[in-house]
């Protein structure tokens, strides 16, 4: 369906362009044994599994999640080990040769510094926090795109049925028609347009089936699919209709989108994670408090003594506390601190801007379904309509009363309004499915399409 890829391209347009090397590397497909009908959750579950753009987001969580683990061990002491050995020579024939070695550990470990190690440690929590946000965005936007697929495929399959039944009429009235000519009661003209008639109809069935073929193709491309493989997909039971399409407020609607929507919480996330920058930057104004600890031994071939006996009159620890305070860094702070608050503003600004758009496409989205609903029922009033026009029409043919052509039009009207109903009642489930992903609340376990 045009409308939900452009939909995803306006979505997902922030994550082509840094995806775009990793989709050229991995070009791999999925071969799946023909055990079935592909179904609409598993459809889901193929595309979450190998789409490029879910990959992506989840190695960007990925790496947030390597960024907390190194703060949370910036808390931990260091512990290093050294060693220096060396081989002195006598100056002329006196001189003597002499072997020292020297090994020592020492560890540090910092206690205080403006509690930036903590600042620094809840930023990077809060960008993992929007980074699993954003990662839950892209996998309703799959979800998204893989129903509007299948719902385009299951319109298609609907449209060849309608031509397939059409075909069916127009050549039950082929034969009366023919019986008629036979018995002169009926012009040869008549016969020879409902002939025409017949292969038009031909003609439009299979350009359905193409069309319902065409959709196939997005769907192996959607779910990344072997091309060379056949796949038939399973159309969901159809619906009631004699069931009223759900109605909506739109003032809950926006409410429901603000609090769910994942974008919009992960820039909300987002806005506090540049709040500790702040925080991270003002610390750098306070002393630095460290502990350090250190023990180490040594020996000489020229001094007395056997070698653990050295080693055993030279070993000597230290334990010591240290304090550095900044004087003049040069505005290094400051710096650091205005470019914080930009940032703030600047994230600020991205959330009123995240809330607007969302906001919007809730309303527009409202909208779109209040118009499918009375476009669902107009068609449906207007092919109850033609089909008994049809059925007079037809009556006043056998009658004598009326003329083929008369048939002919409103046989068209029928197929017209049957396709229109067709249309509107996908629509109707695309606009269902589009008010469900703009409030955030779609997902793999609830994502239905009910024709």
């Amino acid at each position: 369906m045009t409308s939900a890829r452009a939909c995803l391209a306006a979505i997902a347009i922030a994550f082509v362009a840094s995806a775009h090397t990793l989709r050229a590397q991995d070009t791999a497909t999925t071969r799946r044994a023909a055990a079935g009908p592909i179904t609409l959750p598993e459809a889901i579950r193929i595309a979450l599994a190998q789409n490029s753009l879910v990959r992506f987001a989840r190695n960007n969580t990925r790496l947030d999640s390597l960024s907390v683990r190194q703060f949370r061990n910036q808390f931990l002491p260091n512990l290093s080990a050294s060693s220096q050995t060396s081989q002195a020579f006598g100056n002329g024939s006196k001189g003597q040769n002499s072997f020292s070695t020297s090994a020592g550990i020492s560890s540090g470990i910092t206690l205080f510094n403006g509690r930036q190690t903590i600042n620094s440690l809840r930023e990077a929590q809060l960008n993992l926090q929007a980074s699993g946000n954003d990662l839950g965005r892209v996998r309703q936007t799959v979800v998204f795109v893989v129903a509007s697929d299948f719902l385009s495929l299951i319109t298609q399959q609907e449209q060849v049925r309608v031509q397939q039944e059409n075909l069916t009429a127009q050549a039950q009235e082929l034969t009366q028609i023919e019986a008629f000519t036979k018995a002169g009661t009926r012009p040869i003209g008549d016969l020879y347009q409902q002939q025409a008639a017949v292969a038009a109809t031909r003609l439009a069935l299979a350009n359905a089936r193409q069309a319902a073929e065409l959709a196939k193709v997005d769907l192996i491309q959607e779910l990344l699919l072997d091309p060379r493989d056949n796949y038939t997909f399973a159309t969901p039971t159809p619906r009631d209709t004699t069931l009223r399409p759900p109605s909506f407020d739109l003032d809950s609607l926006i409410t429901v989108a603000l609090a769910r929507r994942a974008d919009v919480q992960a820039q909300i996330l987002r806005v506090e994670a540049a709040k500790r920058e702040i925080l991270v930057a003002k610390g750098g104004r306070f002393p630095v408090v460290a502990a350090s600890g250190g023990y180490s031994s040594g020996y000489n071939s020229a001094a007395d003594g056997s070698f653990g006996s050295q080693l055993d009159q030279r070993r000597g620890g230290s334990i010591g506390v240290g304090v550095t305070l900044p004087i003049l860094d040069r505005g290094a702070v400051s710096i650091a601190r205005q470019r914080a608050q930009i940032q703030l503003e600047n994230e600020t600004l991205n959330l009123r801007d995240v809330e607007q758009t969302v906001a919007l496409e809730v309303r527009r989205a409202f909208l779109n379904y209040q118009a499918a609903q009375e476009q669902f029922l107009e068609s449906s009033a207007q092919q109850r309509a033609a089909a008994l026009a049809l059925e007079a029409a037809q009556a006043r043919y056998r009658a004598g009363v009326s003329t083929f052509v008369e048939v002919t039009l409103a046989r068209a009207t029928l197929i017209q309004a049957q396709s229109s109903v067709v249309n509107a009642r996908s629509n109707l489930a695309f606009q269902q499915a589009l008010m469900s992903y703009f409030t955030g609340v779609l997902g793999p376990a609830n994502a239905r399409l009910e024709r």
